[in-house]
């Protein structure tokens, strides 16, 4: 039975504090608003942040600077699509480049003729692409991305090592991945995240990634805990979680606990003591 009225205790080796963040507003989004079907518009192929999205990425920036999550996290995974390495570089990159400073930029000027100035990898944590958590794969041209060797040149200090195909090879003109396909493909990208030694970790994602992933979670919780969790994301909307480790999928050892009797003596707990000599009575 638990006694301890729903709170729980894990070993801190065993944890990791995920930051999860929705893109900002694309394009896509303001056009979706009014037809729907202009997702599946080839005019939205991989479709970039608009004006207010850079607008809404600026004041995320301001906030994990404030709270001081840009200075703790130790990696920043982001979606292999314009709109999420934009968001990405934008809130949990350095600032403005500057001549003289030789580090390759997070992003170059303008790209995706955002009109915005070239952001530096100068001090930041590692930036890493992952296919795993992209949006809902087929359909919509918005969710395709472009080719690797298009993306390195705007993106020089992003990782696209675990990108295994140049070109988009996942997604179909003719064929939406089912929620359970997108549940499924986020318990994978998960599960990987064990295979990671960072502790604290940025995500930069998708609105159905998101929710279909994190459906699962919260269903042991009081209600008010599950509604923390699991509701649709807003554009560049921030969420902090504590993912545990409840299997051992994880191989890390604590950095942390210390073991004590350094250097070696007798120990035995009082209470131990005391089952082992039993206080005798006075004499008489």
């Amino acid at each position: 039975m638990d006694s301890t009225g729903g709170q729980s205790l894990y070993p801190l080796h065993r944890c990791k504090t995920l930051h999860l963040v929705r893109h900002a507003q694309g394009i896509h989004n303001v056009a979706g608003e009014k037809n729907h079907d202009a997702y599946s518009s080839y005019g939205f192929f991989d479709a970039k942040l608009s004006p207010l999205g850079w607008k809404q990425v600026h004041n995320l920036r301001k906030h994990v600077q404030a709270c001081g999550i840009s200075k703790s996290i130790e990696l920043v995974i982001v979606s292999p699509l314009l709109r999420t390495m934009q968001t990405a570089v934008g809130a949990f990159g350095g600032e403005a480049c500057t001549d003289g400073v030789n580090v390759p930029p997070l992003m170059v000027a303008n790209t995706g003729n955002s009109g915005h100035p070239a952001i530096s990898s100068l001090n930041c944590p590692p930036f890493v692409a992952v296919e795993l958590c992209r949006e809902r794969l087929g359909v919509n041209a918005c969710d395709k991305r472009r080719s690797i060797r298009e993306y390195r040149p705007l993106f020089p200090a992003i990782d696209f090592s675990l990108v295994e195909n140049d070109d988009d090879i996942l997604w179909t003109p003719d064929i939406r991945e089912t929620d359970e396909d997108v549940a499924d493909r986020g318990h994978k990208f998960l599960k990987w995240l064990w295979t990671r030694e960072e502790k604290e970790i940025a995500i930069v994602t998708h609105s159905a990634f998101l929710f279909q992933t994190l459906k699962a979670f919260g269903n042991d919780c009081h209600p008010v805990v599950k509604n923390e969790i699991c509701p649709n994301f807003a554009n560049c909307e921030l969420r902090s979680m504590v993912f545990i480790d409840r299997s051992v999928m994880g191989s890390a050892s604590s950095t942390t606990n210390y073991p004590g009797k350094i250097p070696h003596g007798l120990d035995l707990p009082s209470d131990l003591a005391t089952e082992k000599l039993p206080e005798k009575g006075l004499a008489n």
